[in-house]
């Protein structure tokens, strides 16, 4: 069973003539892997899911599982607001090869506790794969609560993780103190992978490290060591990235952030479109001076 510790990269998803990149898409992959990262999300928010469709999922996480050929764990983002469809999803994950799922509060239409609960253990038992739930009240209108979470974490053994997006300190906190000992925090938030961290947290799946792998994986890896000096000295480095990723909607900002290294385009699905006159000028003053070490 995977463990997921350390730093994660949700990925962008490039696009080219509004079709998949490909060859950017396993530039974007060998630049993870040679940053040290513990991980890759294919198809998370960052990678603009809501907008891709499965048989493009499906490319890509194929597409990650042969290119990083068992180097870099691949997790698939196969969440989303119906249950069958995030099951035979993941499934379809599951037999491209990936090392783990990661699945979405159900949005819309906002479940109780108890359906989300349902939701959950129907997904994970329909699947061997590792599952990382994924509390976003942000973008999904719903908060799974702490007692949820963990109740999801007793009944399903293969539900190993939460990515913990609520920014909510007390409700984080109040898991990591009782998860089983299968069951780990993971941060969703960059700004909040140190505090996490020192509350006992395993890591962060992160969109800043798209473009800072090096230098979020080292903030990153020196707080689960304990090293807060050296953490919290990174932190104050990155904290106008931070900002700066989340200007506008994610990914707007960071995949302009990535066209001005020359990484990739500026090139997005609608209804998301790109940064505006106002963000880029914002964006290339921040960039202005960036150096990821």
């Amino acid at each position: 069973m995977l463990s997921i510790d350390g730093l994660y990269t949700a990925i962008v998803t490039p696009f080219k003539n509004g079709e998949l990149d490909k060859t950017t898409f396993l530039r974007l992959l060998d630049l993870q892997r040679e940053a040290g990262v513990d991980g890759v999300v294919v198809c998370g928010s960052t990678g603009e899911a809501a907008t891709t469709s499965n048989e493009e999922k499906v490319q890509l996480w194929s597409w990650a599982v042969e290119h990083m050929n068992g180097t870099v764990p691949i997790i698939a983002g196969t969440g989303s607001n119906d249950t069958r469809a995030s099951i035979e999803l993941t499934r379809k994950a599951e037999s491209c090869g990936v090392q783990g799922a990661l699945v979405v509060t159900p949005y819309y239409n906002k479940p109780s506790l108890a359906g989300q609960l349902a939701h959950f253990k129907a997904i994970a038992d329909s699947t061997s794969l590792p599952v990382v739930m994924y509390n976003v009240p942000g973008r999904t209108a719903t908060n799974m609560s702490a007692e949820t979470q963990l109740e999801i974490a007793e009944a399903c053994k293969n539900v190993v993780a939460t990515k913990e997006a609520s920014a909510n300190l007390e409700q984080i906190g109040q898991i990591i103190r009782n998860a089983p000992s299968h069951f780990r925090v993971i941060a969703g938030d960059d700004v909040l992978a140190l505090p996490i961290i020192a509350l006992g947290g395993k890591g962060v799946i992160a969109v800043i490290s798209n473009y800072a792998p090096r230098t979020f994986g080292r903030l990153v890896h020196a707080a689960l060591a304990g090293d807060y000096a050296t953490a919290r000295t990174l932190q104050e480095k990155l904290v106008p990235y931070y900002t700066a990723n989340f200007i506008e909607s994610n990914p707007g900002p960071v995949k302009y952030i990535l066209s001005l290294l020359g990484m990739c385009d500026a090139t997005y699905r609608l209804p998301l479109v790109p940064p505006t006159t106002l963000t880029q000028a914002k964006l290339e003053k921040v960039m202005s001076s960036f150096v990821d070490a």
